[in-house]
């Protein structure tokens, strides 16, 4: 018993020692690591892409915050101005900033490019839907319309489609919109087929759920995943797209500023004023690979 109440007092000691000496700073240590890690998961790439995507969003929601010039007002002597403190990307033949149009071609580009990738995401998404969920007669005669609209060059379908609806920056957003309903339905109809074979699909139906209950709750939603994340892809592709339309004449019309009409109006200026093609064509490809790179970080996270 002695022996035991002598270990009991040590005992007691050792605790007391304990809680008198000062608690480790092991919270901010974590805290600190935590945040050290946040910040060496950054991509500076996906970080450049967010910026340029924010500012061009901006554009086309304040054009007014970032320039004080018109986009379809030239002033007289200034022509073909080269990029100086007044004018920092220059001027057009007419006398135009430039910057202001490309500022207010945001707003044209963007819209369109949104406007295309709703359409195919809605029409697409829907008919692929149909077509993984009815199958038999119903898929089989869905996807032949799909091959068929796959197997048209989309660029040729495009200008086939703004020709008969008119010119116009709706119309060619809406041209390229129709131009990819087949990949948005291939695909949806890929991913609601292989959902709907998943165990957790049949064990739903199993337990007695209806079709629309099931398709509701648990196909369409590990579905759509894969298909938004190919949205966010083609709004760098519809930006190319409607860009290429507009440099064709198949765009908006003048003066509208419109990023591929930009480069088209520039084009013959080339030799004496490179800054306007140049510049509205790096605008494009940024914006484009920016999109791209944020539908790539997408894809990780819904993978």
């Amino acid at each position: 018993m002695t022996g035991l109440n002598t270990i009991g007092r040590s005992l007691l000691r050792d605790d007391a020692d304990i809680l008198k000496s000062p608690s480790p700073p092991s919270r901010r240590i974590v805290s600190g690591a935590a945040w050290l890690k946040v910040v060496k998961g950054l991509q500076p790439g996906l970080v450049l892409a967010w910026f340029v995507m924010a500012i061009v969003v901006l554009w086309a929601l304040f054009p007014q915050w970032f320039t004080s010039y018109s986009a379809t007002v030239g002033v007289a002597r200034q022509q073909l101005r080269a990029p100086n403190a007044e004018h920092w990307l220059g001027t057009d033949a007419l006398g135009r900033d430039l910057l202001a149009r490309i500022i207010y071609g945001a707003g044209n580009s963007l819209s369109g490019a949104f406007v295309a990738v709703g359409v195919g995401l809605v029409v697409g998404t829907t008919l692929g839907i149909v077509a993984g969920s009815a199958r038999g007669r119903i898929d089989g005669a869905i996807m032949r319309g799909v091959d068929v609209l796959l197997s048209i060059p989309q660029l040729l379908l495009s200008l086939s489609i703004v020709i008969l609806l008119g010119f116009g920056i709706l119309n060619a957003a809406i041209a390229v919109g129709v131009t990819s309903i087949a990949s948005f339905a291939r695909l949806a109809r890929s991913e609601v087929v292989r959902v709907r074979a998943s165990d957790y699909v049949e064990a739903a139906f199993g337990s007695g759920g209806t079709f629309g209950r099931v398709l509701l709750r648990h196909i369409l939603p590990n579905s759509l995943t894969s298909v938004i994340a190919f949205a966010a892809l083609q709004l760098g592709w519809a930006i190319l797209t409607i860009s290429t339309l507009g440099f064709l004449g198949y765009g908006a019309p003048p003066p509208t500023p419109e990023w591929g009409l930009l480069i088209a109006e520039g084009r013959n200026y080339i030799a004496r004023a490179w800054w306007l093609t140049t510049v509205p064509g790096i605008v494009v490809i940024l914006v484009v690979l920016s999109a791209n790179r944020i539908s790539q970080s997408f894809g990780k996270v819904t993978a």
